[in-house]
């Protein structure tokens, strides 16, 4: 189902006369000014810095993941733009919610914490780390690259043989709702964690791990040979039906790790073919978000067409646009088929910044040439300041290694101690936040077959 113009003014009630975005992407401060003003409307969102609040969380309904997501998003905006404005509160939430065993596992999360709640401010500390964001001082909190590496750790020793050969499952505890279910974005946040981690390190633990993540999708069925990745599968069930559904934020998690295993392996040339390839093919796998009569431009198909998008759904073209981002830094030969998709969808979105008065609210339909569509969000924020942010890529150095310019600290055991289930749930908070994306009534009532959602 596609919405009319009429329809789409309809929802976009809430819109005002303020004038969209002008963007001109061929201007780097035109894009910093687009990037500036999204920034600054997702600020809005976030209240965790004011008294009384908690530092790192999103005001309900906003789950405790995308804080942390958010939270990648303007440490990317510090290194993009060199604004500041954005780096204290950053700093202060990532320290906040380091939680147990120094790896993003705060007991207030646990009645709901999964494995890809947890990446995702794994992934922020890596980009911390790999941006060059300054350590915290000594004796304030670890460092950021000891805080991925501590995610690694804790997620390395939840692989589960027990069933379908392997993978990690969704919820961490077995006491939450979701726990036998292994899904694709917590595998694929592991794959690419260890991948950036192996990068970033040069440690062969971690590409070696990354490479049996990888392997096991392929598998088990989440990914296809086509390179399409698939939502997730059930355990009891052995993995043997699988949810059809795509969604962007795992073909990019999987882009970006493999941009990384690529640029390992420039010095064995069989292993630079396969990761090639394997690149490759999940870049001409990406076709399926973007628009077919717009072109160019990125849709969320499982949700945007039918308007059943959630509060995390909305939030999910950030994260393809980051990694399209990531991946063209690490591995250039992919900027040409990248790049023109980036410029057309932050055209589109500069469009669709046109609600809410000074701040300029981001819809989500990008494609809608500007007819605003009254769903406003942090989500709908974030994926506007992320593929805008992302059109810099040739104003920054790239990713850096400890070998190369590097500078926050390694430890390879961060993490490792033995973990204990929580003996006392009384004490978890009903304050407690849903892990990322996948709706658990969904996906516990039955797995889906078809891909009827393809078809627009």
């Amino acid at each position: 189902m596609k919405f009319s113009v009429s329809a789409l003014v309809a929802l976009g009630a809430l819109a005002s006369s303020v004038q969209a975005i002008d963007l001109n992407p061929d201007d780097v401060q035109s894009i910093k000014k687009a990037a500036s003003i999204a920034a600054k409307g997702l600020r809005k969102w976030y209240t965790g810095d004011r008294p009384g609040d908690t530092p790192g969380n999103l005001p309900d309904p906003y789950y405790w993941w995308e804080a942390g997501a958010m939270f990648g998003a303007f440490i990317d905006y510090w290194y993009y733009t060199g604004d500041t404005t954005y780096n204290a509160i950053t700093k202060q939430a990532l320290i906040h919610q380091i939680g147990d065993y120094q790896a993003f596992m705060p007991p207030n999360q646990t009645r709901t914490l999964g494995n890809d709640d947890q990446a995702f401010w794994g992934m922020a500390a890596l980009t911390a780390a790999e941006d060059k964001f300054p350590d915290p001082a000594e004796g304030e909190a670890p460092s950021w690259l000891s805080l991925a590496q501590a995610v690694f750790n804790t997620q390395q020793r939840r692989w589960d043989n027990a069933t379908c050969g392997g993978g990690l499952k969704w919820q961490i505890f077995p006491f939450n709702n979701g726990y036998n279910y292994k899904n694709t974005i917590s595998n694929g946040c592991f794959f690419n964690i260890a991948a950036r981690l192996a990068k970033y390190t040069g440690n062969e633990t971690y590409s070696t791990w990354a490479e049996r993540a990888w392997n096991w999708e392929r598998a088990i069925g989440l990914m296809s040979p086509e390179y399409y990745f698939y939502d997730g599968t059930d355990d009891r069930k052995n993995c043997s039906e699988v949810d059809h559904h795509q969604w962007t934020y795992n073909a990019g998690v999987h882009m970006a790790g493999a941009a990384a295993m690529w640029n390992l392996t420039q010095s064995d040339p069989s292993r630079e073919r396969l990761w090639r390839e394997r690149l490759a093919g999940v870049i001409k796998s990406i076709d399926i978000f973007f628009h077919r009569e717009v072109k160019d431009v990125m849709v969320e198909v499982a949700c945007e067409f039918n308007n059943k998008c959630n509060n995390d759904q909305r939030s999910f073209k950030a994260y393809l646009s980051r990694w399209m981002g990531y991946t063209m830094q690490v591995a250039p030969w992919t900027v040409g088929d990248l790049m023109p998709k980036l410029r057309t969808s932050a055209v589109a979105a500069a469009k669709q910044c046109n609600a809410e008065g000074e701040a300029q609210t981001c819809g989500l339909r990008w494609y809608t040439n500007g007819q605003n569509d009254g769903s406003f969000g942090p989500g709908e924020q974030m994926s506007a300041m992320e593929v805008f942010q992302n059109l810099l890529i040739k104003e920054v150095p790239g990713p850096v290694t400890l070998n190369n310019g590097g500078i926050s600290k390694s430890n390879p055991e961060a993490g490792s101690e033995e973990q204990h289930l929580p003996t006392n749930l009384d004490d978890v908070t009903t304050g407690d936040k849903a892990g990322a994306g996948i709706l658990t009534t969904v996906v516990l009532v039955g797995i889906l077959g078809g891909a009827w959602w393809m078809v627009s």
